[in-house]
């Protein structure tokens, strides 16, 4: 130890070192117990015990609390504290993510589009006639032309959602609505950007590989997402469909809303290269669809300016259709005059992955039908 001190309370009666005791060498070295706690404590560094005694540098001790014995337990026990504070916000936040009712379009929020096909196989020969007469003599005489047909429901408000926002989304429905079963550039003109600029971009890829290479694996049907014919086999007859159905909307938590549209819609077909006038003009013939899209429309997607919605699920019936056909590129209608061949080569199959779509099969109800001879 280096230096002097005197005990604060000053030397005690009796005490070694008063003047009557001890001399003066001996009051440098003997201390009461109130001085020893009072005294700083310094140390030499390990170099400055190596190097000469003629420096004084020293490193001080940090001074303690009183029961400072035990303060690196405590510091220790404090990090461990705070270390499991910190994870457990961490956690509760990770967890709270995913509990969370509000959903994002990145990413795919409910997974890929989901699609089912039941063609519909006529008994008896495919009716032929103009498309007025055919139109006229159908369950199709009381429906809509075109987009006439897709009727928007009363709008309300729902607990999380306003009047326009509830507008909103149907409205973009709606027009997916009319672009992928109406639009003539789609149907027959291999057209595909107007359906695919209304999707959540979470399903582009799905989409642009149906499109790429299409497969009736229930996920990878072009004509899941769009209602096109075979340019090379049939074209419109008629400008405009018929259709009947509705939009429907419900909210399904704090964030989410989902619409469904059911609608059946008829349209005239006749053989490709049948010019109006032409002598096929007459063997026009009906081909109907019972067509119902589920959608996903989050608050996300009704903030921005141009509006999207993801394609949940599609289920489709349609005839006159034969039931060996492929129907996940185009669709390939009988055409007048046409009836169903022996399609028992579409049996079920168990072993057949990803084609079970293409095993089922319905019968065209004759009522669904056009009289036989409307003319």
């Amino acid at each position: 130890m280096a230096g002097r001190g005197k005990p604060p309370e000053g030397t005690p009666d009796g005490a070694p070192g008063g003047d009557d005791d001890f001399g003066d060498e001996y009051r440098s070295v003997v201390f009461d117990e109130s001085f020893v706690k009072a005294a700083p404590i310094q140390e030499f560094s390990a170099r400055e015990r190596l190097e000469d005694g003629e420096h004084t540098a020293v490193r001080s001790r940090p001074e303690l609390p009183p029961g400072s014995g035990r303060t690196g337990i405590t510091a220790s026990r404090q990090g461990i504290v705070l270390v499991l504070l910190i994870a457990l916000a961490f956690g509760t936040a990770i967890y709270m993510g995913f509990r969370t009712p509000y959903r994002h379009s990145s990413g795919e929020p409910n997974g890929p589009m989901r699609y089912t096909v039941l063609p519909l196989a006529p008994r008896e020969p495919v009716p032929g006639s103009t498309p007025g007469d055919l139109y006229a003599h159908s369950p199709a005489s009381r429906f809509r032309t075109g987009d006439e047909g897709v009727t928007l429901p009363a709008i309300h408000r729902t607990p999380h959602f306003s009047e326009s926002q509830v507008e909103a989304a149907l409205t973009t429905a709606k027009e997916y609505v009319f672009q992928s079963s109406l639009n003539e550039s789609v149907l027959t003109g291999g057209a595909i950007r107007p359906v695919r600029d209304l999707l959540d971009p979470s399903q582009y890829r799905q989409f642009d590989q149906s499109v790429d290479a299409p497969r009736n694996d229930g996920r990878h049907a072009a004509t899941a997402w769009m209602v096109r014919f075979d340019p090379s086999k049939v074209e419109l007859a008629a400008s405009s469909a018929r259709v009947s159905g509705s939009l429907s909307v419900q909210e399904t938590d704090a964030n989410s809303l989902e619409i469904t549209a059911d609608h059946v819609i008829v349209y005239a077909l006749r053989p490709a290269a049948a010019g109006k006038g032409s002598p096929n003009d007459r063997h026009a013939s009906l081909f109907t669809i019972r067509r119902e899209v589920r959608f996903h429309v989050d608050r996300q997607e009704l903030r921005q300016r141009h509006q999207r919605l993801a394609v949940e699920q599609v289920s489709m019936r349609a005839g006159p259709l034969p039931c060996s056909a492929d129907p996940s590129d185009s669709l390939s209608p009988l055409l007048a005059g046409e009836r169903a061949k022996d399609d028992q080569e579409a049996g079920t199959d168990p072993y057949a992955w990803g084609r079970s779509g293409a095993s089922m099969c319905g019968v065209l109800s004759g009522g669904a039908q056009p009289s036989p001879d409307p003319s």
